[in-house]
């Protein structure tokens, strides 16, 4: 029982130290995943007693890769990771919400809107929609968490990136081998900097995986000559 109450001091030391001044919309956030994310099956039951650690810190440390007033698209965003934790703990940055289902991409509008997220914007759609592409295009950053293999997510991720901005991943402990896996097809796609990086180290007992791609500049294409 000390051992259990000790690990839950712990993480809540460490979620006041990532989320500052903003923790307590942080708890805001713990409590609708918990109460309103699992009635919407938005969160199995079985997570609620790790969603600090497994979920809110986990994503909120990403913020350690992203630059000061950046602007940040999450791709299929769920239940809202990475992108609120992130948009709570950085309120500097510029957070849009990708998210195709009616039933999650209602929940997170009722969240930004109840709790006044005023750098979070909300859009229903596939990332690979024109309308989609158009309202949240030329990010500095796209992020994910668990939603598709490298190779298909890069397909959908990069698109919405400016040339020189950086597609950000979290993925899990076989992270490397996937990035071999798809090295190659991520390249054709435009992709380069490849990298598997740790965050939160020394604060996370398990630190976040990410995977890092840049968009590389196309070279111009040549006019033939007539």
């Amino acid at each position: 029982m000390f051992h259990v109450e000790h690990d839950e001091e712990r993480v809540l030391e460490v979620a006041h130290q990532v989320f500052g001044e903003r923790f307590a919309l942080a708890q805001e956030y713990h409590r609708s995943l918990s109460t309103d994310g699992v009635e919407r099956g938005l969160i199995g039951p079985r997570e609620v007693p790790r969603l600090w650690d497994r979920h809110l810190l986990n994503c909120a440390v990403l913020g350690e890769l992203i630059e000061k007033d950046e602007s940040v698209v999450d791709v299929g965003s769920g239940a809202g990771l990475p992108g609120i934790p992130l948009a709570i703990a950085r309120p500097d940055l510029h957070v849009t919400l990708v998210e195709p289902l009616l039933r999650r991409s209602v929940y997170l509008a009722e969240f930004v809107e109840t709790h006044g997220l005023e750098n979070v914007l909300v859009v229903r759609g596939r990332a690979e929609q024109p309308g989609v592409l158009q309202e949240a295009g030329g990010a500095d950053v796209v992020t994910s968490r668990a939603v598709a293999p490298l190779a298909k997510l890069a397909k959908w991720s990069l698109p919405l990136i400016r040339e020189g901005g950086r597609m950000l991943a979290l993925k899990g402990s076989s992270a490397a081998e996937e990035l071999e896996r798809d090295r190659e097809e991520l390249e054709r796609l435009g992709a380069g900097g490849l990298e598997v990086l740790e965050c939160g180290v020394g604060l996370l007992e398990v630190p976040t995986i990410v995977v890092k791609a840049e968009r590389m500049a196309r070279p111009p294409r040549r006019r033939k000559k007539r």
